[in-house]
């Protein structure tokens, strides 16, 4: 075993490995960005070193400078992690010329998976089902056309080289292809460095399910399945294992197929055998199809530890120092159902966009493994993944580990930044994923639905009032009192662009009546403190003039004071603003020219993604006030179109 390592990677990653490097004894250096000086991964960690700057470009993407930072350190090995140069086979080929071990597969291992048209060849000459589809290197678009023509529509366009749902697109009918293709090619380019896509048919009813495998060079087991078909932009949300309606067949054959693809390119460590699953007529042996194989540790491990009791860090460390697979195939078997959450930093109804923002608060309920990379005091920064954390739960089935994901979603608290834990929330209750009928449609199907914000709860909007207001601490004996009749006070606050006129009205030491629009609100103290129309009061936090509310849904209030002037309705349709910090990456329009509703006007790169800007309303352009390349923050107006009554 070694006796130290460098982890090159930041977050709930290196958090993790740290975990394992803890219990084993082993020594562990964390590297950081300026940016992340502070972070939570540099804190766990013996020892730190800085790489400078903030962008992944001028920190986690400098193979040279991490490497250095492993020998100034005396690390005898370099776990990636996963994304930034997890899957780079120049850097592990860097890492071994410079005497290191990497922690995970050979570079040729990798470079035989890391381009999707020539991965699927060699899966097809293994014996791996693979999807129909075109791989080829001519990438003229109308070569592509026709071919996504032969192929049937609809046809799927992915980029060769990445994942994560970057330089994917979904085409549903030929005229939408040419501008698929561009966007698709564009976003591969920024994300890969190569624009390079292929084709292949669309599953109708697609299930991702994907098969751990684990390697030692020759050697490989798979420790079965994960589900992974609740995504939205192609990009997974709840994660579980094993996968809903398996048969003992398919898992057979699916872990077969996937052992194959692993000895095939002589697999060392931890990697994951992706496949779409056609889910239309139940799980059948004939019906999966090879996807890609990712060569690194997985995002959604978790949940194939809790049903294995394996801890896969610690095979790869073992595996990586030298050991052989710590057991064979038939020494694995499942226990129980578990699931996966992830939390992110992100605003759910303008359309999932990645957000930023100070955590001034973060809590998680006993009960649940809550993998982060984050406490409270820190901040989201526009430069890396904006994910909070994975909210991991485990129970003897299906129904009893969902009724645990459920409650360790309710009872999870984060304040400071708009999240997506209601959209979890209301995933962990959908009828159709509570009973198992699960497709990667889902959540695009339903998706007005779960993403409804429901009408506030009166009582929560009370107790925000009385923590806004300082009515929430235990009450003093002459609180309220008053000589003729009760008390009362009017309190207008707002729960998003909503206001609410609340009326407080106080009948002596902790007898508050708190009526919310024309709703009264009974606020009682008692030995176990207040209660509102019976029910304890939730976990709160006040920031200011802002309350968050913590439940199921959590709650935001802001107190607005009558003495404030308002300063205005916010942007109007005229302006085209950033809604993020982020990179311009193209304009398509000038001065002068004419847009309608809907238009795109502009890209801008951030967190990892492309977000296209769109005219509000037909228009004139009046002004261009930012150019492709370049850096933007939020709010920033980047185009001016002509007020509706200019001439």
């Amino acid at each position: 075993m070694f006796d130290t390592i460098l982890i090159a990677n930041r977050g709930e990653i290196a958090c993790r490995v740290i975990d394992t490097c803890r219990r084993l004894g082993v020594r562990s250096v964390a590297v950081h960005s300026d940016v992340d000086a502070d972070a939570r991964h540099v804190q766990m960690a013996d020892v730190a070193v800085s790489l400078g700057g903030a962008s992944p470009v001028e920190s986690y993407l400098r193979g040279d400078a991490i490497i250095a930072a492993a020998r100034a350190t005396g690390a005898q090995a370099i776990h990636p992690g996963y994304g930034f140069l997890s899957e780079n086979p120049g850097f592990v080929d860097a890492v071994e010329a410079a005497g290191l071990v990497f922690i995970g597969p050979s570079a040729s291992a990798i470079r035989a998976m890391g381009l999707k048209d020539a991965a699927k060849a060699l899966m097809a000459e293994a014996g791996v089902p693979v999807v129909p589809g075109y791989q080829g290197a001519e990438q003229a678009p109308e070569l592509l056309a026709a071919e996504a023509e032969a192929i049937g529509y609809p046809v799927l366009i992915k980029a060769v080289a990445g994942g994560g749902g970057k330089g994917m697109r979904l085409v549903e009918q030929p005229r939408a292809f040419a501008d698929a293709l561009a966007s698709a090619q564009s976003e591969a380019k920024t994300a890969f460095g190569n624009p390079h896509v292929l084709i292949e048919k669309y599953i109708t009813s697609p299930r991702h399910i994907e098969v751990q495998v684990f390697g030692d060079g020759t050697r490989a087991v798979h420790l079965f399945e994960r589900d992974c078909s609740l995504q939205r932009r192609h990009q997974k949300v709840i994660e579980e294992a094993p996968a809903p309606g398996m048969t003992f067949e398919m898992r057979a054959a699916m872990g077969q197929a996937a052992v194959r693809a692993a000895e095939a390119i002589g697999y060392s460590g931890a990697g994951t055998v992706e496949f779409i699953v056609d889910g239309s007529d139940g799980l059948r042996p004939d019906g999966f199809w090879f996807m890609e194989m990712n060569t690194r540790l997985q995002v959604e491990h978790p949940v194939t530890e809790a049903i294995t009791g394996v801890d896969l860090v610690e095979w790869q460390l073992r595996v990586a120092s030298g050991e052989p697979l710590p057991c064979a195939q038939e020494d694995l078997s499942i226990t129980g159902h578990s699931f996966e959450a992830r939390l992110y930093a992100e605003d759910v109804p303008a359309g999932f966009l990645p957000a930023t923002g100070r955590l001034s608060h973060l809590a998680f309920p006993a009960g649940a493994r809550a993998d982060t990379g984050v406490r409270t005091g820190d901040v989201i920064s526009p430069h890396y993944d904006p994910m909070i954390a994975k909210v991991i739960v485990h129970g003897s089935s299906r129904a009893v580990a969902l009724r645990k994901l459920r409650r360790a979603l309710a009872g999870t608290q984060v304040a400071g930044t708009v999240t997506n834990l209601a959209f979890l929330g209301a995933l962990a209750r959908h009828e159709g994923f509570s009973n198992g009928e699960v497709d990667t449609w889902l959540i695009g199907r339903d998706l007005e639905a779960l993403t409804a914000v429901p009408d506030p709860a009166p009582a929560a909007i009370a107790q925000a009032v009385m923590v806004l207001t300082g009515l929430d601490r235990a009450p003093a004996p002459l609180d309220g009192f008053a000589l003729w009749q009760a008390l009362a006070q009017d309190v207008t606050v707002a729960i998003g662009d909503e206001s609410h006129v609340c009326r407080v009205v106080s009948y002596g030491p902790g007898k508050i009546d708190v009526v919310v629009g024309e709703t009264p609100v009974a606020a009682r103290f008692g030995a176990n403190g207040w209660r509102f129309d019976g029910q304890p009061a939730r976990a709160a936090r006040v920031e200011g003039a802002r309350a968050t509310i913590f439940g199921d849904p959590t709650l935001v209030v802001t107190w607005i004071d009558p003495l404030d002037v308002e300063a205005g309705a916010g942007a109007s349709s005229d302006l085209v603003e950033a809604p993020m910090p982020g990179l311009v990456r193209q304009v398509f329009v000038s001065a002068g020219d004419a847009v309608s509703k809907g238009d795109r006007l502009a890209v801008l790169e951030a967190m990892k993604m492309e977000h296209s800007l769109l005219a509000a309303r037909d228009g004139i352009v009046a002004e261009v006030m930012a150019e492709a390349g370049s850096q933007v923050e939020a709010g920033a107006v980047l185009i001016r179109l002509e007020e509706e009554d200019e001439t």
